[in-house]
């Protein structure tokens, strides 16, 4: 199931969001360029929870940041970028683009304390905008609860569009990423299981707390029940 576009139009160009966009897949060719110095990259930028416990270094915590923009692969950065490209331009329509970015960095930092709250003792490096981008799922479905996702399900090498409603969406996909997480924890796997699932959880509470403190005072446009713009 590939989500392909959403039915709610954006009001204003997302300046920021495609900013985010651009920069992550510049850095992934960059990296990409690098052959095997690239795992040292991860090392040095990616976020490491024992190094951050262990280490006073103030210098140590920019990781926080620079981790967000690296990705371990094509796949990971492609699902990263389609959600933020299919949900990510409403929220910024909607907070306006200084408090997006806030907004967004401050996502991906909630869910990275999240991880290392968890998992302090990992030497694993957590990379990817997967924790900023759960914050930015977790305000579309917040502030456009009734929003459709138009999804693309192969059937039989045959494309199909369904329409999902974003809270079932969106929902599911953050009761997938809890009931992961718990697996992690219960069979012993917790931060060697090559998908940071906390991580998510972390993001998407948080967005969902800090939501409030961002949202637009003056912001009053009227989402009617049939807004819908597909193509």
């Amino acid at each position: 199931m590939l989500p392909i576009k959403d039915t709610v139009r954006s009001w204003s160009f997302p300046w920021v969001n495609w900013g985010l966009i651009v920069t992550n897949v510049l850095v992934f060719l960059w990296m990409a360029g690098l052959g095997p110095e690239a795992e040292f990259v991860v090392g040095r930028w990616g976020l490491v929870p024992a190094r951050v416990v262990g280490s006073g270094h103030p210098g140590v915590f920019v990781q926080f940041i620079t981790a967000m923009f690296l990705h371990g692969g094509w796949a990971h950065l492609f699902s990263n970028m389609l959600a933020l490209y299919i949900f990510g331009d409403n929220v910024e329509d909607r907070l306006g683009s200084v408090r997006y970015l806030a907004f967004y960095l401050l996502s991906g930092i909630a869910a990275s304390v999240t991880h290392i709250a968890l998992f302090p003792d990992s030497p694993v490096p957590m990379v990817g905008a997967s924790g900023a981008i759960s914050g930015v799922l977790a305000a579309y479905v917040l502030m456009f609860p009734r929003a459709r996702v138009i999804t693309l399900i192969p059937l039989f090498f045959l494309p199909m569009f369904v329409e999902i409603p974003a809270l079932f969406y969106i929902g599911g996909w953050f009761l997938s990423q809890l009931l992961n997480g718990f697996a992690t924890i219960v069979t012993g796997v917790g931060a060697f299981g090559g998908v940071a699932w906390w991580a998510h959880v972390g993001g998407f509470v948080a967005g969902a707390l800090m939501l409030p403190a961002f949202r637009a005072r003056t912001y009053r446009r009227r989402v009617f029940r049939d807004e819908y713009f597909p193509w």
